[in-house]
């Protein structure tokens, strides 16, 4: 694997680490906005409309999510990721797994996540991110 295909990966990794609920999840919600560059686009479709955000819209509600303690042992992981580089252009897919409770109610899930990042004087920064859950 290159050094920049492992960097990528590592960038997905670190961008799905944030999503853990408990005590820090603001903070860990808040390392998004050093993953995404500032002007990133993030698509959620998972069966409806899709919706696009921008880092703000997207980044406030899952960290006031994760850490209201509606959720515990909320977590995503990657199962596969899949990267091709370019240049100062990557490209990984993604496909994921997620766990958490809500309530007394376990709950799991799968989906997959296209993430586009391009490298910046800082190192490789995600610019798009648009992903489904599986139903």
């Amino acid at each position: 694997m290159s050094a920049d295909h492992a960097a990528v990966t590592r960038l997905v990794e670190d961008f799905l680490a944030a999503f853990v609920s408990g005590p820090d999840a603001v903070a860990r919600a808040a390392t998004l906005h050093d993953l995404l560059l500032p002007q990133a686009v993030v698509v959620r479709t998972c069966g409806e409309e899709p919706q696009v955000l921008d880092v703000d819209s997207f980044v406030a509600p899952r960290a006031d999510l994760l850490s209201s303690g509606r959720l515990s042992d909320f977590r995503e992981w990657p199962t596969e990721v899949a990267v091709e580089v370019f240049g100062d252009v990557a490209q990984a897919w993604v496909a994921y797994a997620k766990s958490w409770r809500e309530g007394e109610i376990e709950h799991a899930g799968t989906g997959a996540k296209s993430v586009q990042a391009v490298r910046t004087g800082a190192g490789w920064r995600i610019s798009a991110v648009a992903w489904d859950d599986e139903r």
